[in-house]
């Protein structure tokens, strides 16, 4: 369980984000028209999970047009955008934001994700939705970075995230 906070109350995921090292489990999640995104799609690059509460709040909006910009200049880097959203908001979002250099993919009906990924929320205001997190795989997903976001409300750090990138 890790503690996070929503406008400083806290509040707890199911389990633990995976740690540097470890190997990430594979996932199995939706796109915006409804094909499955797993991690065998993203075989030989390296892969940014960039995973938030809803594309209905103004910080998760503002991480997905960030990672949007920064995924242009990246070569053999995935980065896919993860929430509890419906697909058809997620391409609706992209489609008005012109949002096309990330993977929207959606947890809805993946609860593994959320469980094995440590990031479900268990308790607060937006239990059931995923917590802010960043975490960046290498080619054999192996974790090379996470960022838990302490602070939901807050953005997360995307210089660290571009300087792992960049690494």
């Amino acid at each position: 369980m890790e503690t996070v906070y929503f406008k400083g109350a806290p509040c707890h995921t199911y389990g633990k984000v995976p740690a540097p090292g470890d190997t990430a489990p594979c996932f199995n999640l939706v796109s915006k028209d409804l094909a499955d995104v797993t991690c065998r799609d993203f075989a030989g690059k390296r892969v940014v999970l960039n995973v938030f509460p809803s594309l209905d709040t103004p910080v998760c909006a503002m991480s997905v047009r960030r990672f949007n910009e920064m995924a242009a200049g990246l070569d053999d880097v995935a980065v896919v955008c993860v929430s509890m959203d419906l697909p058809f908001a997620m391409g609706r979002f992209c489609a008005a934001e012109g949002i096309d250099n990330v993977v929207a993919a959606s947890a809805f009906r993946s609860p593994q994700f959320a469980h094995e990924y440590g990031l479900e929320l268990v308790d607060g205001p937006i239990a059931g939705l995923l917590t802010r997190a960043v975490i960046i795989l290498d080619t054999d997903r192996k974790v090379l970075y996470t960022d838990l976001v302490q602070e939901i409300t807050h953005e997360p750090d995307y210089e660290a995230a571009l300087e792992v990138l960049k690494a």
